[in-house]
């Protein structure tokens, strides 16, 4: 085995070693074996170029094109040209798909579910540049020490997220990787130089002992770096701290909170093909139509997107949580228990609770933040796996105390009713003219929740992007279509710009009942809505999505105070428009769910789909080789030329021999270069005055001319002289006469002697050699029949 491909085969094992310490972040992890094929594939076509050879970035840039067209064929191939080749579409798939996967690694624990495309291109797509980068600097480059940065860089990605009970194992891996590269190209920096390191006695084995030294190095040094560490003190919060940094400052009472913003999957979540259930719900409430489950309150609006605040957090309050800021006593009340069971793989930093909680019983780090009345894990503590029980207040507040409520205080009116001066003006104007002749903001909101849900011809429609800027709002006015993040975002705003105070909460809408009466919170439940404040009742919920949750019984004509909403209104006003869902599963209503136990499902087509986890094996090998194989076949003259004068050129023997056979190659590679650039040979002329032919023809300069006619000379010698000597420089000879003739031609003909040289008719005159030797041999094993001669006996 050469010590190139020792070199290839370390820098294939080095990147899938270190790519082992991503196997804890995603289950099943039989996408490995998947990165093991498509990483061979891209080191077989390094192999392959440089074996012609290529230019090093040629061969760097043809590694890049060939796993471009591997992502493209497992990921887009429907979106690509003929399966393959990536064009506007499939660019926009991908980005899709990384979309997507940041939006799942945001709302998975670890283990994350290898259910979807985007982790998986996350996966395969980071190992494969990982790959990429240590082949080129290792083998292309020859320079294998720095290989390790990107090996370092993969496996710290992996150390970083993972729980960190198996880290050392994964380092090891990578470790040993990283150290058979270095002494793959140790063995090969060492077979160059022969045997220097051999004994006086020159014993067989003497040339090793550098490698077996270079070994024990390297074995005492991950020895020391993996068993040192245990003898040191703990630093916590580094880079590679599986626990991570905790959203308080220090272990006491104080801290801040500036929350990622949990909007980011919910889009996915109500796309799901499978609605997993994410919550197991006991209440004790009488109406569970009305049991929102809220995560945390979005307040903060930049024109750009709703996010939370950066809020002072506190411990959670070991007796009963304060009263909800603006609640009056004169507003009817209950408070009743719920029992809350998140799913083990359903791991969020916000604490899923009904509004208004009034006391919290729980174990692990969480924190309370007073402003939204919400509670947020510390440290790295989540609800995966958690049970936990919330007293909360069913706050009954009339249509007559909400319309009768006076102006919010100064300081809170400020805070929740600002707006960015980038909010296109055309927002007011349309809040201003829905709610005109209303008498009091409760009336304007109650105005604009009936716009948006019943009477504005809004369709519901989880197809919609989330969209982002300062007319993101603007545009779904105009539009009239999207889900429940568009509906919350636009009448918060709206209401903002009447001078009510509002922000945005996210969690769950109201779940499905079960038999064993516990209700069943999924994905799909996911929800966001608008909460307006009323001073004298506080932070008050209101409904605007069509088709999602219930209308709040406060906001219901002419029935103040019933303790049962209607569910029906949002229902029906949806079910009239044909498109208001894009599936069967989103245009479930919450009637339908209480009546009926559930909606239909996906089919079972799209649960067939759902779970392929892509063409076989086979299908890539074949499309691989299929794409080579299209790809090499306009190359191919130009790669045999280049693969050609390489041998001819290349190394050889120091014996006369060997020189001689040296010389014929360089003339023959000199007339063929000639040829390439319109010199067509004469093979009836002597090298003399072959020479002479291609020095005028070609109008070579003196030094390229001089060139030519050393190389005929030293082929004279070996057709003609008895000991013919050995001619030192022939290959820069060759190399000079070349850029000559490159010097005297057109653009035209040097292009054409690059891509489309003539001296490739060599290939098809070999071929038909070899078919006329082949056809004289089978004729000639053939038996010979005589005819016999007519004579009678």
């Amino acid at each position: 085995m050469s010590g190139r491909t020792r070199l290839t085969l370390g820098a294939w094992a080095a990147t899938l070693m270190a790519a082992c310490a991503l196997l804890p972040l995603v289950e099943p992890s039989t996408w490995i074996l998947q990165a093991a094929f498509l990483l061979a594939v891209q080191s077989g076509v390094g192999a392959a170029t440089r074996r012609v050879p290529l230019p090093r970035p040629l061969t760097v840039a043809a590694q890049a094109l060939v796993t471009v067209l591997l992502l493209t064929l497992v990921f887009a191939r429907e979106h690509a040209f003929a399966g393959l080749v990536p064009g506007p579409r499939a660019l926009d798939h991908f980005g899709e798909l990384l979309r997507q996967g940041s939006d799942d690694i945001a709302r998975y624990a670890i283990p994350a579910p290898l259910t979807s495309d985007g982790i998986r291109l996350m996966l395969l797509g980071g190992v494969l540049i990982i790959g990429l980068l240590v082949d080129a600097l290792a083998v292309t480059f020859r320079s294998a020490a720095p290989a390790g940065l990107p090996l370092l860089a993969l496996y710290s990605v992996a150390a970083g997220l993972s729980d960190g009970g198996l880290d050392w194992l994964w380092f090891l891996l990578a470790a040993v990787g990283y150290l058979m590269l270095l002494l793959a190209e140790g063995r090969d920096r060492l077979s160059q130089w022969g045997r220097v390191f051999g004994g006086a006695g020159g014993e067989p084995g003497a040339t090793v002992a550098p490698v077996r030294t270079g070994r024990r190095i390297g074995v005492l040094a991950l020895g020391i770096a993996l068993v040192v560490p245990l003898g040191l003190p703990a630093m916590n919060g580094g880079l590679l701290d599986a626990a991570g940094a905790g959203v308080g400052s220090g272990s006491g009472g104080g801290g801040t909170i500036s929350a990622v913003n949990p909007l980011v999957s919910l889009r996915d979540s109500l796309n799901v093909d499978e609605d997993r259930q994410v919550l197991s719900v006991r209440s004790e409430t009488p109406d569970r139509s009305d049991l929102y489950l809220r995560i945390v309150s979005l307040d903060d609006f930049d024109g750009e997107t709703w996010k939370p605040s950066k809020r002072r957090i506190e411990p959670v309050p070991d007796d009963a949580f304060p009263t909800p800021t603006g609640l009056g006593p004169g507003v009817k009340r209950t408070e009743f228990d719920t029992t809350i069971a998140a799913a083990d793989w359903y791991a969020q930093d916000w604490l899923p609770m009904p509004y208004p909680p009034s006391g919290v019983q729980l174990r692990g780090n969480w924190r309370y933040e007073p402003v939204g009345m919400t509670l947020v894990g510390d440290h790295g503590q989540n609800t995966r796996g958690l049970t936990y029980g919330v007293k909360s207040l069913d706050v009954q507040p009339t249509a007559q105390q909400l319309a009768s409520a006076p102006e919010a205080p100064a300081a809170l009116e400020r805070e929740f009713t600002e707006l960015p001066e980038s909010l296109p003006p055309g927002v007011a104007t349309t809040a201003r003219r829905i709610t005109e002749g209303a008498a009091n903001h409760y009336d304007e909101a109650v105005k604009l929740q009936d716009w948006f849900a019943v009477k504005g011809g809004f369709e519901y429609d989880t197809r919609v992007e989330v969209g982002s800027g300062s007319q993101a709002i603007a545009r779904f006015l105009r539009d009239k279509q999207g889900f429940c993040v568009h509906f919350s975002f636009a009448m918060a705003a709206m209401a903002r710009s009447l001078g009510i105070p509002a922000r945005v909460a996210v969690g769950f809408a109201p779940g499905t009942p079960q038999a064993d009466g516990s209700v069943s919170v999924g994905l799909r439940d996911a929800h966001a809505w608008p909460e307006l404040y009323f001073e004298g009742v506080g932070w008050t919920r209101f409904e605007p999505t069509p088709t999602r949750g219930s209308i709040p019984s406060y906001t219901v004509p002419d029935t103040p105070g019933i303790s049962v909403p209607d569910p029906a209104q949002p229902s029906e006003a949806a079910s009239s428009a044909p498109s208001a869902a894009p599936s069967a599963t989103e245009s479930c209503t919450l009637q339908q769910r209480r009546l009926d136990g559930g909606c239909a499902s996906s089919s079972p087509q799209a649960v067939l789909a759902a779970d392929d986890d892509g063409p076989k094996w086979y299908t890539v090998l074949a499309w691989v080789l299929g794409g080579l194989v299209a790809l090499a076949l306009p190359l191919a003259p130009l790669l045999w030329r280049r693969r050609t004068r390489a041998v001819r050129l290349g190394a050889h023997g120091r014996s006369d021999a060997d020189a001689a056979a040296h010389a014929l190659a360089a003339w023959q590679e000199l007339t063929d270069t000639a040829w390439d650039f319109g010199i067509v040979p004469d093979e009836s002329l002597t090298p003399r005055k072959a020479a002479a032919r291609i020095v005028r023809i070609g109008a070579l300069d003196p030094a390229s001319a001089a060139a030519v006619h050393r190389v005929a000379d030293a082929v004279e010698q070996v057709l003609y002289a008895p000991h013919p000597r050995p001619t030192a420089g022939l290959t820069e000879d060759v190399h000079r006469v070349t850029a000559g003739l490159r010097a005297t031609t057109g653009r035209r003909t040097r292009l054409r002697a690059v891509l489309a040289p003539r001296s490739t008719v060599r290939v098809v005159w070999a071929a038909s050699a070899w078919w006329s030797g082949v056809r004289t041999r089978v004729l000639a094993m053939r038996p010979t029949w005589r005819k016999p001669s007519g004579q009678q006996g």
